[in-house]
């Protein structure tokens, strides 16, 4: 089990490490998509929706300032921003550990596993739906009203233990493969009469993936709100899913503190997901920047209410 002490240290790595690569990209921004003069430049803003910001600047060094900061804000935006979303990635992830029942020295190892998968799986996802985004605009449009449904759907949802025996990973499993109900140590698998048999660590894991897909649906295609370019996307998730280790061991013991979290997610996705309906249909636009500070604000209220409101409790929310 990682200490309080260590995950705050790691954290702070990780979030220093995208603020480096925001610096980096407000210095030499160029070099990500080979930017080498003004037509290279104008080349690239016509495509991303905010050419219209180098309109009448005829200087290649004003322009590439603008660029550059541009970039830097689009790339703190989507990383905040995925930064939020994994946050209720982790108080789901608590949930499933807990209804598991797997002991807590062996979070990291499944964790460990489970972001790696995670990596993979949304560097297919991400590349995948920026061909279809370029290919076809209005399909953020369909994943806005999405993410309008998911960000209403935050305000009903309660936290309980999960069903472990319906949920649908977990009857997968155990109708077409052999599973144990006993945790054996650290293993993923283990050999009982001279058969190979999954552990539930093993089943957890493949929850937490399948859990991860389903956030992944909802995040990247918010980030996609923010910009339109695919790498940005997918260093901004990347660096907030490694990232997302230390941050579940900082959180998992002061997870119910804040507890407006998850509203404040529910306003940030019903707004991300409204902004694409609306940029698809209408003339409504907002920068990056403007997204970036409407991110922060609405992550850092919900968590500064959590610690000034004193949540209910059961008793109080029947009365």
């Amino acid at each position: 089990m990682v200490g309080v002490r260590e995950s705050a240290l790691n954290t702070a790595l990780w979030v220093l490490l995208a603020m480096g690569m925001a610096l980096l990209k407000s210095l030499r921004a160029e070099w990500v998509h080979g930017i080498h003069g003004m037509e290279d430049l104008l080349a690239f803003a016509s495509g991303t929706g905010w050419g219209h910001m180098l309109d009448g600047v005829g200087d290649y060094e004003q322009a590439l300032r603008i660029y550059r900061k541009e970039m830097a804000t689009q790339f703190l935006a989507g990383y905040f921003l995925e930064e939020s979303l994994s946050i209720d990635n982790i108080f789901v992830m608590i949930l499933i550990f807990t209804s598991f029942g797997i002991p807590k020295e062996y979070y990291h190892r499944v964790l460990f596993w489970g972001i790696l998968g995670a990596i993979v799986m949304r560097f297919l996802f991400v590349f995948g739906l920026g061909a279809l985004v370029h290919q076809f605009s209005w399909v953020l449009a369909v994943f806005g009203v999405f993410l309008v449904f998911s960000g209403l759907r935050m305000f009903k949802r309660k936290e309980e233990n999960i069903d472990t025996a319906s949920h649908p990973v977990v009857r997968f499993c155990t109708k077409y493969f052999r599973a144990t109900p006993r945790i054996d140590g650290h293993k993923f698998f283990c050999r009982i009469e001279g058969r190979m048999y999954m552990t539930p660590l093993f089943i957890t894991l493949l929850v937490i993936e399948f859990t991860d897909v389903i956030f992944a649906v909802d995040s990247i295609p918010a980030v996609f709100a923010v910009t339109n370019d695919t790498y940005i996307v997918f260093f901004s998730n990347i660096l907030a899913v490694m990232g997302l280790r230390s941050l579940f061991f900082l959180l998992s013991d002061i997870s119910d503190r804040f507890w407006l979290l998850q509203y404040g997610l529910g306003v940030l996705l019903t707004f991300i997901g409204a902004k694409m309906v609306l940029h698809e249909f209408t003339d409504f636009d907002i920068t990056a920047l403007q997204s970036l500070l409407i991110i922060l604000s609405i992550l850092v209220c919900s968590m500064v209410l959590s610690l000034l409101i004193k949540k209910p409790t059961r008793k109080e929310n029947a009365a």
